[in-house]
């Protein structure tokens, strides 16, 4: 496992490709003016043990060099010790619709994009729970196992998309048994299942499902996103709106919020339906529910005694850079015999 200390400086890295551009900038200046002195035979005659070749592989050792300083201000710190830590909380995991339906943009600025933005805020607020992602539309899929790095569910939750599934629909009893998966049942904590969802295109038997769940100890919670009145669904290019969804007589699909299919869901597993539509209250109804909910001990490995890396990379943009100078521009035997360049006429 590792750690970057200071991520921020990798934006340096941008300054290799200016340096190279400015190499072939001055070096095609440096040939237009040989050509204005003399001709290339004279050159050759001038100056016949300079090798264009050495001035690329010159300016590759500074930006390979540079990259690794770069790095080293970065700071890499890797873990060095596992050991087992006792937290208390919940676990919790969420379902989070992906069908194309979620696209529709009667929820700013897009009923998926509410949703992510939902789970986000939540997870900011939460403790030391150890929380899980499923994404789920024709089929479900497992985003991030349960664990307790909520910066790692953040980052994979804003990845999440329609097109990292293979079918669509809205596969919510999927959803629900790969959810009771999710959590150990040996462990005596809370279980929480969100299903954050518009209800279009749903399956059927997501009633039987929701039974399992409960017999299981999960209590599922439903959050809707969407509108009754509904909205297009935007087929985009480049971030540009160039269609809408159609059916088969060509007509431009509607979809809705369905509250009824994740009311019955909430009720079936013993939870509550909340409408996402209103971000701080939803936030708020979660929190309350979260907080007032027992917290149980249980145990979780991670990584600590974090050492610096930093040194081994100084090392080697330091070699690097020691490299280039011992390097000269003059050929040598093996490379002129090459001729990679033309040089030879």
């Amino acid at each position: 496992m590792y750690q970057l200390e200071e991520p921020t400086y990798f934006i340096y890295l941008a300054s290799i490709p200016v340096i190279f551009v400015l190499f072939l900038l001055v070096l095609w200046w440096k040939k237009r003016k040989q050509k204005q002195f003399a001709d290339s035979g004279l050159m050759e005659k001038l100056s016949p043990q300079m090798s264009t070749f050495k001035s690329f592989l010159k300016i590759g050792v500074i930006c390979i060099a540079l990259a690794f300083l770069v790095i080293a201000l970065v700071n890499p710190k890797m873990g060095t010790k596992l050991e087992t830590i006792k937290r208390q909380g919940v676990d919790i995991v969420f379902a989070l619709d992906v069908s194309k339906s979620m696209l529709a943009e009667d929820i700013a600025p897009s009923r998926l994009e509410k949703a992510k933005q939902i789970i986000t805020r939540i997870i900011d607020n939460l403790g030391s729970d150890r929380i899980g992602v499923i994404i789920y539309a024709g089929n479900s899929y497992p985003l991030l196992p349960i664990t307790t790095d909520h910066a790692a569910a953040k980052m994979f939750l804003q990845n999440a998309d329609p097109d990292m599934v293979s079918s669509q629909g809205t596969a919510i009893n999927e959803a629900i048994n790969r959810g009771i998966t999710y959590f150990d049942m040996k462990e005596r904590t809370n279980r929480f299942l969100f299903i954050v969802s518009d209800g279009e295109d749903h399956e059927e038997n997501i009633a039987y499902a929701a039974e399992d769940a409960t017999k299981a100890g999960i209590k599922i919670f439903t959050i809707g996103i969407g509108t009754e009145k509904g909205g297009p669904i935007p087929i985009k290019e480049n971030g540009n709106v160039v269609s809408y969804k159609k059916d088969n007589k060509g007509e431009v699909v509607i979809t809705q919020l369905k509250p009824d299919v994740l009311k019955e869901i909430a009720s079936e597993g013993n939870g509550k339906y909340i409408d996402g539509n209103r971000t701080q209250e939803t936030i708020k109804t979660i929190e309350d529910l979260l907080l007032k909910a027992e917290k149980n001990e249980f145990e979780t490995k991670q990584f600590s005694d974090y050492k610096d890396q930093f040194q081994w990379f100084i090392g080697l943009g330091l070699l690097f850079l020691l490299i280039d100078v011992l390097l000269l521009e003059k050929k040598t035997k093996w490379i002129q015999k090459l001729n990679l360049f033309n040089e030879k006429k």
